[in-house]
């Protein structure tokens, strides 16, 4: 594993402050890695800028090919790749290998977004423009600096890297400091490609030395994924830049009606608990309309209570480790609040004692909207399920959130369906599926303090550039 900051095409072991990465399951230290300083983080940010017009001159052509040969040897390493995430993250390897994969799919999708970088000719046929002819060009918006979260610690970070790169905007990459080692093996093989140097750099650096590259004036855009406290303070700082964030939510979903709840129940099941719910769309509200309630709820905990927890590297683990300790407290803390408040703690409710920083896959009844189980995200392994009276009142419950990043619905009411696309506020709607379904090309984000803008390949190349027009 490579232990050293990636900087304009050079690996750099230097720096003052040693960087302990363990493994959240066994504790095991994995690697020490000197943080980078401010003079090193401002080589990467100088490099990138001198860089900028080396990568727009390869040509959108030749930079689609290169990020093919890059989904090859993501694909080619890919074994290695989720080996990593699964000790990095302690995340269960059947969703690392799957991580992996979906890293593939982005990086090919962004190549071929950037063959589609061409000029687009325009009507100006008239009044002032009569007797001419205009073209729009999509030109790169500059240097990105790009903050990643642990949790997809490399599909999260192709999904900026990958479209900067088909843009032709370099990349100055900040990786999360529970995950770094991913996103240097991905360096790596950025590495291989001959890009100009400077095109991208891995730099691993306290959030102290982080905020110079977000208030650095020659970064044209900052794409942050993380908490949306964080979120909006970087924003706050980050001058007259381009910003696109993802901050995560308190998803929720709603059963409205299903030819088979048992299977809709083990559905929702995975969509809150995979992963130890260590997922920005993992179903966290769950609203079923009462009809169904006593049925739904009942299959519910049969489908929780059939969740395997334990070492990530099992095959027939979902519920492995939170990232740490602190995290495993503060859920606990939740849950107990919600107790203490009158809800009823249907399964789970407590740390596991075999698994370390682990916690029981846990649903709650008898909540309310102001519990920080409800409000917050809980980013663990606990669930609500609550009954309404009818779709209304569901729709309202979902929309009393400060976050609006995915929901899903369960139904085959065609009117339910239309109406609560058009009024749950949400960025993306899922129906017969949970709030944790994406799929990398579609236009991924959230509205309200879930975010602002837009990922997926083709959107997150549409941030990363700027229109300009020719008339003749």
């Amino acid at each position: 594993m490579r232990t050293a900051n990636y900087i304009a095409g050079t690996w750099h072991a230097s720096g003052d402050e040693v960087h302990p990465v363990r493994d959240p399951y066994t504790g095991e230290l994995l690697a020490e890695i000197r943080l980078a300083d401010a003079s090193a983080l401002e080589e990467a940010i100088a490099a990138a800028v001198a860089a900028r017009p080396l990568l727009d001159a390869l040509g959108a052509t030749e930079r689609a090919g290169r990020l093919q040969r890059l989904a090859l040897a993501i694909e080619h390493r890919g074994e290695a790749f989720a080996q990593l995430i699964r000790r990095e993250v302690g995340k269960p390897i059947t969703h690392a290998r799957t991580e992996v994969a979906r890293a593939v799919t982005t990086v090919r999708l962004a190549a071929a977004e950037a063959l589609l970088l061409h000029d687009t000719e325009i009507d100006v046929d008239y009044d002032a423009g009569r007797g001419r002819k205009a073209w729009v060009r999509r030109v790169p918006v500059g240097v990105v600096a790009a903050i990643t979260p642990f949790n997809f610690p490399l599909n999260l970070v192709v999904h900026k890297v990958a479209p900067a790169l088909a843009a032709g905007c370099p990349v100055v990459l900040k990786p999360a400091p529970q995950a770094p080692l991913t996103a240097l093996l991905l360096a790596e093989l950025v590495d291989a490609l001959r890009l100009p140097p400077g095109s991208f750099s891995a730099v691993v650096c306290t959030n102290d030395v982080a905020e110079q590259l977000v208030r650095d004036d020659r970064v044209a855009l900052l794409s942050f994924t993380g908490s949306d406290a964080v979120g909006w303070r970087l924003k706050s700082i980050s001058g007259r830049k381009h910003v696109a964030l993802e901050l995560g939510g308190n998803a929720a979903v709603i059963i409205d009606d299903a030819p088979d709840l048992v299977h809709v129940a083990a559905s929702v099941a995975q969509g809150a608990f995979a992963f130890a719910g260590q997922t920005c769309i993992s179903t966290q509200r769950i609203y079923v309309l009462e009809p169904h309630f006593g049925t739904f709820r009942d299959a519910l905990l049969h489908a929780t209570q059939g969740i395997v927890s334990g070492d990530p590297a099992r095959e027939d683990v979902t519920n492995g480790p939170l990232i740490d300790a602190h995290q495993c407290a503060r859920i606990a803390s939740w849950v107990e609040e919600a107790r203490q408040g009158g809800a009823t703690v249907l399964c789970g409710g407590q740390v596991l004692d075999h698994v370390r920083n682990g916690y029981a896959p846990t649903l709650l009844t008898g909540t309310h909207p102001a519990m920080r189980i409800n409000a917050e995200e809980a980013f663990g392994p606990v669930a609500t399920v609550e009954p309404v009276d009818d779709m209304e009142e569901a729709i309202r419950r979902v929309n009393a959130s400060r976050y609006g990043l995915q929901a899903g619905l369960f139904s085959t009411n065609e009117d339910h369906i239309r109406r609560a696309f058009a009024l749950l506020e949400v960025g993306g709607l899922i129906i017969n599926g949970v709030p944790g379904m994406r799929v990398d090309g579609m236009p991924y984000g959230g509205v309200k303090d879930s975010g602002l803008g837009r990922e997926g390949p083709r959107y997150a190349m549409e941030g990363m550039s700027v229109l300009r027009v020719l008339v003749r």
